[in-house]
């Protein structure tokens, strides 16, 4: 009995370099280089210019004032993050797509105003929570003129001044975090030194009581709670 042979084609793809015919090609070549760029730089963008940096510290910080090492692990912290970060930056993201994307691929804008358009509730997400002192010490630094209005600001002058501003409050609330799981790790420690056991580890016996003081005031409802409310 012979067997059935059929043949499958594969497809091929094919890479090279031609002549532009028009000033038009050489246009659309450079607005897919100028995406391949955006793309190749939006995590660093999403990372920077959004809450991922705040509610991601803040996070790691719970996890190292439990004592836990690696539970959650990175990739659960990271997740948890980033949902977070999409939830919060929903209503920019949402404004973004309809009034920047949607009318650029439909051939209404063109690449430059569709970026003017589309950075703007980015900026005023980032400018609502940026300190006036960190922004004031960037304007300075570039011996730029103070800036009249929020439009006058420049992108490049408030990303970092965004993400100091971010970093601050960051480790505000998670000094807050460490402080009942301090008191625990002090309690035991000196009730330890008290019974004479000082070769005991006093994160070894205090490791279970932060896991239930944290699971019985609803640790992760209240630092989420907290986070969504710092950006409100």
């Amino acid at each position: 009995m012979g067997f059935l042979q059929t043949t499958i084609p594969f497809p091929s793809i094919e890479l090279g370099l031609g002549i532009a015919e028009s000033p038009g090609d050489v246009a659309v070549t450079l607005q897919i280089l100028l995406l391949l760029t955006i793309l190749s730089l939006a995590p660093a963008i999403l990372i920077l210019m959004t809450s991922f940096t705040r509610t991601v510290i803040v996070l790691s910080f719970i996890r190292n004032a439990l004592g836990t090492n690696q539970v959650p692990p990175n990739q659960v912290l990271i997740g948890l993050a980033l949902f977070l970060t999409f939830f919060i930056m929903a209503p920019a993201f949402g404004t973004v797509y309809t009034d920047a994307i949607l009318p650029y691929l439909d051939g209404e804008l063109t690449l430059e105003k569709m970026w003017d358009i589309g950075i703007e509730p980015i900026r005023g997400f980032m400018l609502q929570h940026t300190r006036e002192k960190d922004l004031e010490m960037f304007i300075a630094m570039r011996a730029d003129e103070r800036p009249q209005t929020p439009d006058d600001v420049s992108t490049l002058t408030l990303i970092p001044a965004f993400v100091i501003s971010e970093l601050k409050t960051a480790f505000q609330l998670g000094f807050v975090i460490f402080i009942p799981f301090l008191v625990i790790d002090m309690v035991v420690a000196s009730t330890l030194m008290g019974m004479g056991m000082m070769m005991l580890p006093p994160v070894m016996i205090s490791l279970p009581f932060k896991i239930l003081l944290f699971v019985l005031v609803d640790g992760w409802h209240l630092v989420v709670r907290s986070l969504l409310m710092s950006f409100s």
